[in-house]
């Protein structure tokens, strides 16, 4: 597997329109749009310093997985996303190394990327996600 670099990091928020005028505005950092991506119960809203994103988490209800971090974390960090340049070859040597991937098979996220998700338990308390740039 091959690391291209930092793709973005995921922040959960409990509301875009509280805290994305900080990034957008504060920080000026240049706005690359917003998305449901409803598979993963989420509204993304992104941001790119041209050298990495910011990626704010918005849940789209209490049970889905940023709904269920905000409720037992609160806001914050919610995981590290790596660009990899095949995402199916990442997903078999990780497995081939006995490291827990949430799913078998990579799905659709924001802006189109494929991506799969490794349980923190494989990575030391941290969820990371890879992503495959359509």
């Amino acid at each position: 597997m091959k690391i291209l670099g930092i793709e973005h990091i995921g922040l959960a928020v409990d509301s875009l329109d509280t805290d994305a005028p900080f990034w957008k505005h504060v920080l000026k950092i240049s706005h690359k749009g917003t998305e449901a991506v409803e598979d993963q119960g989420v509204t993304t809203d992104i941001y790119d310093t041209g050298r990495g994103k910011v990626e704010l988490l918005e849940a789209l209800g209490e049970n889905t997985a940023v709904g269920k971090f905000l409720k037992n974390r609160g806001p914050g960090i919610h995981h590290v996303c790596f660009e990899v340049d095949d995402i199916n070859n990442a997903i078999n040597e990780l497995k081939e190394s006995n490291i827990r991937v949430l799913s078998d098979n990579p799905t659709t996220g924001a802006e189109g990327y494929k991506v799969v998700f490794i349980h923190p338990k494989s990575t030391g308390g941290v969820l990371v996600e890879l992503a495959e740039k359509p």
